[in-house]
């Protein structure tokens, strides 16, 4: 008599416990927050430890609009903004309020627009110093799906996901349900 497999055999774990990076700085940076993710018993540690171990693509650049839109949460005004990637320019806005911006990187518009607005622009290092709990931080994640890659992702009926072309124009993956002149659209 046999032995039933119910469970697979080799189970694959997919969730990464170091960075595939060979940055010292970053790796530098996991070592100081696995430290204090392990020792303090906040799980803000815990998170910007997870979010130092993905990859670039998981980790989207985040603009200065958006954290400006982020402190005009109801209590976030006073709070230091917390950016696990790059903190990019974004031209479009001329007003920005002043605060603290921790994060991985930063572009040269982006630091200035900070430090214009008599805010500060620190390293994750700093901020670990300055708050080891994460005490009055607010985390700012990208928009990961704004890729153009996330357009194909997931592509069936009705989910109006763009289809993968070699060729785009008028006459290209737009006859039979891609127009309603073409019996149908979905």
């Amino acid at each position: 008599m046999g032995i039933d497999h119910t469970s697979k055999q080799h189970k694959r774990s997919s969730h990464r416990t170091a960075p595939k990076s060979d940055n010292v700085y970053l790796k530098l940076l996991v070592k100081l927050y696995a430290f204090l993710a392990r020792r303090t018993d906040a799980p803000f540690n815990k998170v910007i430890l997870k979010s130092l171990f993905l990859s670039k693509i998981n980790r989207p650049p985040v603009s200065v609009s958006r954290i400006s839109r982020a402190l005009k949460q109801e209590g976030a005004a006073q709070k230091t903004i917390v950016v696990v990637g790059t903190v990019t320019d974004d031209n479009r806005i001329f007003e920005f309020p002043k605060t603290t911006v921790a994060a991985l990187r930063f572009t040269a518009g982006a630091k200035a627009k900070i430090l214009k607005a008599g805010g500060e622009a620190i390293t994750l290092d700093q901020l670990a110093v300055r708050a080891p709990k994460g005490q009055n931080t607010l985390i700012v994640r990208g928009p990961r799906a704004s890729r153009e890659a996330a357009r194909h992702f997931g592509f069936g009926p009705h989910k109006g996901k763009a289809p993968r072309i070699q060729s785009t124009g008028r006459k290209f993956e737009r006859a039979r349900g891609r127009r309603r002149s073409r019996a149908f659209k979905v």
